[in-house]
């Protein structure tokens, strides 16, 4: 089973997390493409590093390693809108017939069946992307009670985020007593803490790295 990842140019987390994921699955090998992403603003050289041309471009340079199929593993339809993964998805599978899947929508489906209603968010990014992805969410129906965010615009210092420091920030949020927690990066070091953190507090706790290579292996099963 081969499975096609495409991931933000500067991300560091998603390929270590790959490469033990293989070691544990005999049968699957990951295959990784990037695309350009340095920084993340709501301003409109930020927004064209995710433009829909240069993403597809950039996936379907897998489709060259014959791999079975594709999942996106970034969480910029967090805060550009869910409509841009669904566009990218659409167009994937039109152009070149390959089942193809996102971060962002697998969360989404993961707080439908967990019938969330209550949702925390922890995240790295500036108060008013984070804002925008609150927002979002919003929007879509759930009521987001609580949310902690970082502050940082570089997708490099996402990554030297300590882990202790993106625990406090979960426990927070935790405070407010929300149905699910979601870790919304996947270049955040959240997948080595996730499952202590939701044993401890007794609630779901969504890390957006680890969703992106588990989806994947599921779309790809399917």
């Amino acid at each position: 089973m081969r499975l096609g990842l495409l991931i933000p140019s500067s991300n560091v987390v998603l390929e270590p997390l790959a490469a033990h994921l293989q070691t544990q699955t005999p049968s699957l090998t990951i295959h990784v493409a990037r695309l350009g992403v340095l920084d993340i603003k709501l301003d409109a050289a930020s927004r064209s590093q995710f433009e829909l041309d240069a993403q597809a471009t950039a996936a379907k340079l897998l489709c060259d390693a014959n791999v079975d199929c594709i999942t996106w593993g970034g969480t910029s339809a967090s805060w550009l809108g869910v409509a841009h993964d669904e566009a990218f998805v659409a167009r994937m599978e039109q152009e070149t017939g390959m089942p193809t899947t996102t971060c962002v929508l697998d969360i989404n489906n993961r707080l439908a069946n967990l019938d969330v209603r209550r949702l925390g968010l922890v995240t790295p990014y500036t108060n008013d992307v984070a804002a925008q992805i609150n927002r979002n969410y919003t929007d879509m129906g759930f009521d987001v009670v609580a949310s902690r965010n970082d502050g940082g615009t570089l997708s490099n210092d996402f990554a030297a985020i300590k882990s202790n420091v993106i625990a406090q920030m979960v426990q927070e949020v935790a405070t407010s007593k929300p149905d699910a927690i979601v870790i919304m990066c996947t270049n955040m070091a959240g997948a080595e803490i996730a499952a202590q953190l939701e044993s401890d507090l007794g609630v779901p706790i969504l890390d957006s790295a680890s969703i992106t290579l588990a989806c994947g292996v599921a779309n790809q099963a399917s």
